[in-house]
């Protein structure tokens, strides 16, 4: 086999870029030889000759509008500004590459391209510092505890605006349960002075317990040892008077809170008093009452078959059931209006205020099946929380208790003088 030589197209000679590798007739039959290319890193690889071409759009950024493909390759102009001929997909790709630049420099002096589409730039990673004591802001409460702040205080004064109505004609209201130690007292006097510190004055607290009743020693100021005995013992001589004439003289026989808020009718001490106090006298001094004070709060004892009792019981306007959450003291203060219904008082018992009262701190288990059977048998039931100004059993000073007491007190003798007010 002869020989090839170094000019015969064959190895050992590169042709140039486009032309044909020589042939040397009379020898074996030459094969095209494969063109060379020269890489170059901002161009892609060339293909080969009779393999598919490039893709028929070029991998450059696109315009906002894309025209025809036709236009953008019609006319071909190398970067030196020698024109060339129309694109075909035999084309090397390195020629579309020209076409595609050449046409963007020809736009650029017409009218400034779009920009082509850039990656979403990566966010710099901020160093990590210790973080900045920042000085103490104002904590404001959530939206939820706002509300609940205003819904307690419009309460609380659609509360006091019930006991500010006029009512119409002086109302008596009575404290009853027949158990001793269920908070009589201490609900009489804390409804007078609930009362009493709203509407200003016209409020007395009475202590008719035939048992020698401790309102007087805990509520209203000693200026004098004058009782109810006393009252009794010059009434036909109080009960002439008129005006502000009776004022003055009823003013001797009754003693005063310490912020002048109500006044207080003591009980006497001697049991045997109480044989003086039948339901004439009783009817009598309630009358004399009514003439002088809008709101009379009766501390009634716990005999319910006296007859001061149920005189109170027959003249009182509202009943307020009292009672802690103990079973004896709540089966004793439904026996009571068993007992009401049977002599004839069952719309008394019915439309009165269940008095709840918490003798110790958090609440106690009977105290939920309380308030859902006295809901059942009288209008509404009220709780009134533990107080630690209570718990000595010494004077009571409304003042003294703590605002979350006084806010009970306020919805519960808003309770009691409701059905009243207009």
């Amino acid at each position: 086999m002869p020989r090839r030589g170094p000019g015969s197209g064959y190895a050992g000679q590169v042709p140039a870029v486009g032309q044909p590798a020589d042939r040397s007739y009379g020898e074996e039959p030459a094969y095209r030889a494969e063109p060379a290319y020269r890489v170059d890193p901002a161009l892609p690889a060339q293909p080969y000759r009779g393999q598919p071409g490039p893709p028929p759009y070029p991998a450059v950024p696109e315009p906002r509008r894309p025209e025809p493909v036709e236009s953008r390759y019609t006319l071909l102009t190398t970067a030196t500004g020698t024109p060339g001929h129309r694109w075909s997909p035999g084309t090397p790709c390195w020629t579309t590459v020209a076409t595609s630049r050449t046409r963007r420099r020809r736009r650029r002096r017409v009218a400034p391209p779009s920009p082509p589409p850039q990656a979403a730039p990566v966010p710099a990673v901020a160093p990590v510092t210790s973080p900045a004591v920042a000085p103490p802001a104002t904590v404001r409460p959530s939206r939820t505890d706002r509300m609940a702040g205003q819904s307690a205080g419009s309460d609380l004064e659609r509360a006091a605006a019930v006991l500010r109505r006029d009512l119409g004609t002086p109302r008596v209201i009575a404290f009853a349960n027949p158990k001793g130690g269920v908070h009589k007292t201490t609900a009489t006097v804390l409804a007078a002075a609930t009362v009493g510190s709203v509407r200003g004055r016209g409020v007395l607290a009475w202590d008719d317990n035939e048992l020698r009743g401790t309102l007087g020693l805990r509520a209203g100021s000693a200026r004098h040892a004058r009782t109810i005995r006393h009252l009794v013992a010059d009434l036909v001589q109080i009960e002439i008077r008129e005006g502000a004439e009776l004022l003055e003289i009823l003013d001797d026989y009754l003693r005063h809170a310490s912020d002048g808020s109500y006044d207080v009718l003591a009980g006497e001490e001697s049991p045997r008093f109480a044989q003086r106090l039948d339901q004439f006298t009783v009817k009598r001094v309630l009358e004399l009452l009514r003439r002088t004070h809008d709101v009379i709060c009766v501390d009634t004892g716990n005999n319910v078959e006296s007859p001061n009792w149920r005189t109170v019981m027959q003249a009182a306007d509202q009943l307020v059931v009292t009672t802690v959450p103990r079973e004896d003291a709540a089966f004793s203060a439904d026996w009571m209006l068993d007992l009401l219904h049977e002599e004839g008082m069952g719309e008394l018992a019915d439309n009165a205020v269940t008095l709840i009262s918490c003798p110790t701190p958090g609440r106690l288990p009977l105290q939920n099946d309380l308030e859902k059977h006295f809901a059942t048998r009288t209008r509404t039931v009220t709780v009134v929380p533990y107080d630690p100004a209570l718990e000595t059993g010494s004077s009571i000073e409304y003042h003294q208790l703590q605002g979350e007491t006084r806010q009970a007190w306020l919805r519960a003798a808003s309770a009691m003088l409701e059905p009243f007010g207009r």
